[in-house]
């Protein structure tokens, strides 16, 4: 806690605050377990770059389990919390670690969203087995594969916009 800061509380409630408005600007709803697709993924990915592992988890899952809360989603808040915040936990260790630090940013991102794939495809899969039924869970995947590659995506194009005025913001922490 030693390191804790007000920029780094702030920075992660802007972060959740974001993603949380980017999982409810566009929800494209799915039939067999009634989940969504939306762009909000993109966010889950940027707060394991951006954060650390701490503020990163988090903030991916307040703001991801806030608007499934105020979307109605209510059954899927402590899934949904669970899942995003360890997407963007793992994402944050793979990010920062040794051997990722020598690999090109942009390849390190593909390598996040990778994470946010399996974890949603595989996390909801598991999760909506047990509420929906086998056959729809897995009848479900493409959704949340189709759901990850969109944050994979948008992630990659947004990195390099967000990379320099938050590297000022962080450098300013220290």
């Amino acid at each position: 806690m030693k390191n804790f800061t007000t920029k780094k509380l702030v920075l992660s409630a802007l972060f959740a605050a974001l993603t949380c408005v980017a999982t409810m600007c566009i929800q494209i709803p799915t039939a067999l377990t009634q989940g969504y697709i939306h762009p909000g993924d993109s966010l889950v990915i940027l707060c394991a770059i951006f954060l650390d592992p701490a503020c990163a988890f988090f903030a991916a899952a307040i703001g991801s389990a806030m608007a499934d809360m105020l979307t109605g989603y209510f059954i899927y808040v402590p899934i949904t919390f669970i899942i995003k915040g360890m997407i963007a936990l793992c994402g944050c260790k793979l990010w920062h670690s040794r051997i990722a630090s020598r690999i090109h940013p942009q390849i390190r991102v593909v390598l996040c969203g990778l994470i946010d794939i399996i974890f949603v495809a595989g996390g909801y899969c598991v999760s909506e087995g047990f509420i929906f039924g086998w056959a729809a869970s897995v009848a479900g995947i493409p959704g949340s594969v189709v759901q990850g590659s969109v944050g994979l995506i948008l992630a990659f194009v947004l990195y390099p916009l967000l990379n320099i005025p938050l590297k000022r913001i962080r450098s300013a922490q220290e």
